[in-house]
């Protein structure tokens, strides 16, 4: 399939994901549906609560922390564990202490940052227990957490913005679990292995020669990797590997499960709220980000690379083929690594390290915007509302009048909250850059010098407190030191927004809507959407320019031109 027709697909499947999945998602998050109930009710009964109990902001942000602290521990106890537990067929050693932390609090934030080779770190108990399940829990906390959102601007004169425990356990049940078993299904029909049978041990008995191939459940993780916008997978190579994205019909089914659930928000965003033109507003912010970095990540990786140009080959008619597999060429990797960095997935096909300097600058900066295009799984949505709050207050300034959104009048605290939960990225970003390259242990970890070292270094903590995982692989993050600072980043990166977004909710959720006047800014035109692209691109610019220049334009100003 040609990389047009394979956008024109993608576009039209999108588009029956967005109508149908989002309204679906509305059914699941109203209580509507109930066709695995005999699942669901004895779930709440075992865990003790009630779901027609409904929680304020602040119970459901003290919920959301407890329950991730909780599967915090037990995931480290997994890893640390897991030489003298089952499923364990290469009798692979328990995971050591800063690597275990690290990796933990990575798959509990949806982040699934690897520092390490999993096929040979992880037993199989390791992967399905922990890896696994965190997969499908930590996409329903970044989902329940948009809904929760959704309610404080859909609700009014109330207190309540839902119930945590009962909106994770119905979108896992109603959402995640069912699109990830079908999607499972045909990825093992396409060729990704799913078995428990350990390694195959292969011996050529002509040339003398013994292989160990690891083996294992490849394809059930596979896809709540993509779905959720996890990212981690079985294989060091991740989406590279044939075992886990064996044909090109997987690699485009990949795609569209990273993107399915971030753009179907948008539509369950607009019918919660009575508009959905207001959630048409918000995808097409995400479609003009999205289609804008595709097209530099596309056009940098399809001309050459000056490196191997400088190497001597000057002539690359297939473009920058340099660590992209074969089987899907250079504009197929740049639509999969943009998808990957626009989402909070971070999963790869191919070596974005390799990529040409604009192609590194594209997939930098993508996460550098916030992931809002579309963004993770519930996280995408969140923080692009926390965005849209500042458009309006800017807009509300323009006009003299105190800014609305969707009815709510938005006062010093929304904007308060709102710029709070925007910020804390790029200062965490910035911080732990500013002190990795200032001390011996974060100098020493890259692979490369110069411009291309500090991009890196830059790319590891844009990564992390994105909550991406993607990496430019040059970079030694299995130390001492990047397990632990890296941890940082990933803890903030995730509750230091999540729960200002809650309070957001809470906040919203008690004020009554206010009739539109003359001088209301519309929120659903195009208009508010090219103000939205705006603040979006200048709060980006505003914070990382200056280190972005440092990087990858230095890097391609160095080889005399700029595209």
């Amino acid at each position: 399939m040609g990389f047009a027709w394979t956008i024109v697909a993608l576009v039209v499947l999108l588009a029956i994901a967005w109508r149908y999945l989002g309204s679906y998602m509305v059914a699941v998050f109203d209580g509507r549906v109930h066709w695995l109930s005999a699942v669901e009710r004895p779930i709440y009964r075992v865990i003790g609560v009630d779901p027609k109990s409904e929680q304020t902001w602040k119970r459901y942000s003290i919920s959301m922390i407890v329950y991730s602290g909780v599967a915090l521990l037990v995931t480290y106890l997994i890893f640390r564990l897991q030489a003298v537990l089952p499923f364990n067929p290469q009798h692979l050693p328990a995971v050591t202490p800063a690597l275990a932390w690290n990796t933990s609090v990575s798959f509990v934030t949806n982040t699934n940052w690897q520092a390490y080779s999993g096929e040979t770190t992880m037993s199989y108990l390791s992967q399905m227990g922990a890896l696994a399940v965190q997969n499908f829990a930590s996409a329903a906390v970044g989902v329940a957490v948009a809904v929760a959102l959704i309610r404080g601007f859909s609700r009014k004169g109330q207190k309540t913005i839902g119930n945590f425990w009962v909106d994770i356990i119905r979108c896992t049940l109603y959402v995640l679990l069912p699109i990830a078993f079908v999607a499972a299904i045909i990825f093992m029909g396409q060729g990704a292995i799913e078995t428990l049978g350990g390694p195959a041990h292969i011996h050529d008995a002509l040339n003398g020669v013994s292989q160990v191939i690891p083996r294992g459940p490849v394809a059930s993780q596979e896809t709540i990797k993509q779905l959720g916008t996890n990212g981690g997978g079985f294989y060091n190579a991740n989406g590279a590997d044939p075992f886990e994205n064996p044909t090109g019909l997987t690699n485009f089914l990949s795609i569209l499960l990273i993107l399915c659930i971030p753009v179907a928000l948008t539509y369950t965003f607009g019918k919660m709220v009575g508009s959905v033109r207001q959630g048409v507003a918000i995808l097409g912010v995400m479609a003009i980000l999205f289609g804008s970095w595709l097209a530099i990540e596309a056009v940098s990786e399809h001309g050459s690379n000056p490196a191997v140009a400088q190497a001597g080959l000057v002539h690359q008619p297939t473009g920058n083929m340099e660590g992209k597999e074969v089987r899907f060429g250079d504009t197929s990797s740049a639509l999969y690594a943009t998808t990957s960095t626009q989402t909070s997935t971070g999963s790869v096909d191919s070596a974005e390290d390799s990529y040409t300097p604009m192609g590194g600058f594209a997939v930098l900066t993508g996460m550098m915007l916030g992931e809002v295009s579309p963004g993770g799984v519930g996280s995408g949505l969140y923080t692009i509302l926390l965005f849209a709050i500042i458009t309006v207050f800017i807009g509300g300034l323009m006009v003299g009048r105190t800014p609305e959104y969707l009815g709510k009048k938005i006062q010093s605290r929304e904007v308060k909250l709102a710029a709070f939960g925007v910020l804390v990225m790029p200062m965490v970003v910035l911080i732990l850059t500013g002190l990795a390259v200032s001390v011996h242990d974060g100098q020493i970890a890259p692979l490369n010098a110069g411009p291309h070292a500090f991009s890196e270094i830059l790319y590891d903590f844009t990564s992390v407190t994105n909550n991406n995982g993607s990496a430019f692989a040059g970079i030694s993050a299995n130390t001492a030191f990047y397990n632990v600072i890296n941890t940082f980043g990933l803890l903030l990166g995730r509750f230091a927004i999540m729960v200002p977004v809650l309070a957001l909710a809470g906040s919203l959720v008690v004020k009554e809507t206010v009739p539109a006047g003359a001088g209301t800014f519309s929120t659903d035109k195009p208009m508010f959407v090219g103000l939205l692209v705006g603040v979006v691109l200048i709060v980006g610019a505003l914070t990382f320019f200056p280190a972005v220049s440092l990087g990858p334009i230095v890097e391609e100003l160095s080889h005399g031109k700029f595209f």
